[in-house]
């Protein structure tokens, strides 16, 4: 055990990641923020959205400042609704890092998938998928995600939007994101399929599924890990700009573009810290995990460096 750890220690990535800088701050940066999102029930000192625990008295207090009313200070302050802006951007984080995980896994899933067929299969088959994904990246991503999130909510029973929101959201963020895993996907099978490993599979009698899944779909990962990070930042972003649009997260289940849409209508009447704080927040979120994807696709491909 000590032997593996040793080697994993001194291996390359390791080496790479303790000379960067950039790399080793945004992941620190990253680590702090999820950890935060996830411990969101044992860190926060306030459950926001829960309107038995919340006190109109408290609402506009300023950051680090005693209430005038109730005494109370809050280190980020309050909404319009008395609500701690620290509880809320944590509660916030989950909504947002959950939508981001949960769509970059759908779309990977699906993008890696129509990727192998397309590029294993070859013939229609690939060109069709190839030409839906070449149609779809005509259109901004958050102008298809918004559509496909229309139409989907649409479908939705009016009793059951509310709850149906944040999986109406990945679903539509995942279908707008699957092109770029699907794009590379088919250009690295294209050249691992006439590889002697494969030749050799096929000899043996080995199904084309079992070729894919077994023996190509391995060797095509790297790649697939470095879109996935940046993907997470991106998707992290559509959710925002979607909620902040009104059509993502719903108030009673806020993301950080939720938060920043309400504290936007109060910027110009002074309340600054209810949109200054949950912007900082998402700003350092998407960065620090850009930064990490960047560093990443350095490490993975020398040609980079």
């Amino acid at each position: 055990m000590r032997d593996s750890l040793s080697r994993a220690w001194k291996s390359d990535f390791i080496w790479s990641f303790s000379r960067s800088p950039v790399a080793i701050v945004s992941f620190i940066v990253a680590v702090i923020l999820i950890g935060a999102a996830v411990l969101a029930p044992l860190i926060a000192p306030h459950t926001p959205f829960d309107p038995g625990t919340l006190n109109l008295m408290n609402g506009f207090s300023q950051p680090m400042q005693p209430n005038e009313f109730t005494g109370e200070t809050f280190v980020l302050g309050t909404d319009d609704q008395g609500r701690d802006v620290f509880s809320t951007i944590l509660y916030g984080m989950r909504i947002s890092l959950f939508v981001g995980f949960a769509a970059v896994s759908f779309a990977m899933v699906l993008g890696v998938s129509l990727g192998l067929i397309a590029g294993y299969a070859g013939g229609w088959t690939g060109t069709i998928i190839m030409r839906i994904a070449d149609v779809q990246l005509t259109f901004p991503g958050i102008l298809v995600a918004m559509l496909i999130f229309g139409i989907a909510k649409g479908f939705t029973p009016i009793h059951l939007r509310d709850q149906m929101a944040i999986w109406v959201l990945i679903l539509a963020i995942g279908l707008s994101e699957w092109v770029q895993f699907a794009r590379v996907v088919r250009g690295a099978t294209l050249v691992e399929k006439n590889k002697e490993y494969v030749q050799a599979a096929r000899l043996n009698g080995r199904s084309a599924f079992g070729i894919m899944t077994r023996h190509i779909l391995p060797n095509v990962m790297g790649p697939v890990l470095v879109i996935a990070t940046i993907s997470l930042a991106l998707a992290i972003i559509a959710e925002a700009t979607l909620s902040f649009l009104g059509v993502g997260a719903p108030p009673t289940q806020p993301s950080l573009g939720t938060l920043i849409r309400i504290g936007q209508g109060f910027l110009f009447s002074g309340e600054w810290w209810i949109i200054l704080f949950p912007s900082v927040t998402l700003l350092a979120l998407a960065l620090s995990v850009n930064l990490l994807g960047d560093w990443l696709r350095d490490v993975l491909n020398p040609r980079l460096r």
